[in-house]
């Protein structure tokens, strides 16, 4: 039996499409449109093309997208100035701050300066503190995306052994947070485990987040395992060797056209649903990923 393919790009489009009512709707009310600022630092190539895909999505659903571009040299002061000033603005719903930033700036003390109204990238630590805790804030897109997509396509995870092999504050640890608010059972691991291959062997959910190509390999993984990889490197390669594992796997995220687009569609509805908070209308996203977590 071939293994379930998680298509974010197809899903992320269909999420788009029940956005965009939303935002008209909101547009009626309000008179407004919603904005989401992006913040790029610098001109990393990179970068400059992600903030651009998110832009462009944010015009597919009606919405504004509000490009603020700063030089290399900025100071951390001047970042936490302009952070403020969008802070401030109550046309804007959503602040992103493009990472990574260059060397000079404290980018934790940055990320922190964002509202936590308007945290809809999920990068403060008050926003991980209480996400942990089992409240409801905006998660950390990429993780919060990837909830959606197991959600979407009914892959249980009460009960089940999740692996989460990363670590980092906007992805590893807060996937980890969310998983285990699913009730799963998981284990957080990294590229100085010991013994990381047998540790992967045990994952009935395996999430790829250590930012290495091709890092874990197709012969840790077991038999039927969910495999979601949430790495993007050259040559089209994720985290995971996955050509080599989809034989073995019951589901998988392809790379590209998985997690990629879970997570700009996930900032986007986040965006939408701080713009309803604002305007009066209590209407959580689905699926967020954020459950309150119980014994």
């Amino acid at each position: 039996m071939s293994a379930l393919v998680l298509d974010g790009k197809a899903y992320a489009r269909q999420m788009e499409s029940e956005l965009l009512p939303r935002v008209e709707a909101l547009r009626a009310k309000t008179g407004e449109t919603p904005i989401l600022a992006t913040i790029l630092v610098g001109a990393d190539p990179a970068s400059a093309t992600y903030v651009r895909m998110k832009g462009n999505a944010c015009r597919r659903v009606g919405m504004d997208s509000l490009a603020v571009h700063l030089p290399e040299e900025t100071t951390t002061e001047d970042l936490l100035a302009k952070i403020d000033e969008l802070n401030a603005d109550p046309r804007v719903h959503g602040i992103l701050l493009q990472h990574p930033v260059p060397g000079q700036i404290d980018e934790r003390a940055c990320f922190d300066r964002i509202a936590l109204t308007k945290d809809v990238d999920g990068v403060t630590a008050l926003g991980f503190g209480l996400m942990a805790m089992g409240e409801h804030v905006y998660g950390s897109a990429t993780p919060g995306g990837i909830m959606r997509l197991l959600r979407h396509y009914n892959i249980p995870m009460e009960g089940r052994e999740a692996v989460v092999v990363g670590r980092s504050p906007i992805l590893g640890k807060p996937m980890a947070m969310m998983l285990l608010g699913a009730n799963a059972t998981v284990t957080i691991c990294h590229s100085r485990t010991k013994n990381l291959a047998e540790v992967v062997s045990r994952a009935e959910i395996l999430v790829g987040a250590v930012g290495k190509p091709e890092f874990i390999k197709a012969d840790w993984i077991r038999e039927g395992a969910v495999i979601v990889d949430a790495g993007y490197h050259p040559g089209g390669v994720g985290d995971v060797e996955l050509s080599r594992a989809i034989d073995r796997c019951s589901a998988y995220t392809p790379v590209p056209g998985g997690v990629g687009p879970m997570t700009i569609a996930t900032l986007i509805a986040q965006t939408v649903e701080a713009a309803q908070k604002a305007a009066g209308i209590q209407r959580p996203v689905p699926n967020s990923g954020i459950n309150r977590i119980h014994p």
